[in-house]
């Protein structure tokens, strides 16, 4: 009996030593995160939970450089962290605008941008008025020439036609009208006009 279970514990331990060294443990792999472009321009160790990471990537330095050139790291951190995260990145895109905007124009920055737009806006209202006033004139226009066309084609339909008197057609081919005439020649000494058509 002893025997047996000395087999059984035998058995058992070599099994376990077997499994061991048959199925060896793999550590999860060691990922190196890059830093943030903010991070490696400030040199600085880029936390997991950095501010500025989602908006700065590695790959994208000069828009971190152009942010900080103009308003400096402290500034947009300090920023970011007072607002709610749904609006961090419009107000990323907003600070690198104003920007590049204020190291073209160091004096006005972006409101001489938004001047200069608000000025193209009036101009082009101004055109678009006078085109539609235009446009309103030579409706008009159009309107009157058709209205004075059916006008006339009004006045040519109801416009009385002269009949012919059955009288003049009678005084013409009547020989009563034919002897008057000749009365009238004879009279007037153009007679003579008629004769060497009768010879």
């Amino acid at each position: 009996m002893d025997s047996l279970d000395t087999t059984t514990t035998t058995t058992t331990t070599a099994t376990a030593t077997a499994t061991a060294y048959a199925t060896p443990t793999f550590s999860p792999p060691h990922v190196v995160l890059s830093p943030c472009a903010a991070c490696k321009i400030l040199r600085r160790r880029c936390v997991e939970k950095c501010v500025l990471a989602p908006y700065f990537p590695p790959t994208e330095p000069l828009k971190f450089t152009t942010a900080h050139r103009v308003f400096g790291a402290s500034n947009i951190i300090k920023l970011l962290q007072e607002l709610p995260e749904s609006q961090r990145a419009d107000a990323v895109s907003s600070m690198v605008y104003e920007a590049n905007a204020r190291i073209r124009d160091p004096v006005y920055g972006c409101a001489g941008s938004i001047c200069q737009l608000q000025k193209q806006v009036s101009s082009l209202q101004e055109q678009l008025a006078k085109t539609q006033a235009d446009l309103v004139n030579i409706q008009i226009q159009q309107a009157n020439l058709v209205a004075l066309i059916c006008m006339e084609m009004t006045q040519s339909h109801e416009q009385p036609t002269v009949p012919q008197q059955p009288g003049d057609i009678n005084l013409m081919t009547s020989p009563h009208s034919f002897q008057n005439n000749a009365s009238f020649l004879e009279e007037n000494n153009l007679g003579s006009l008629w004769e060497p058509l009768w010879t």
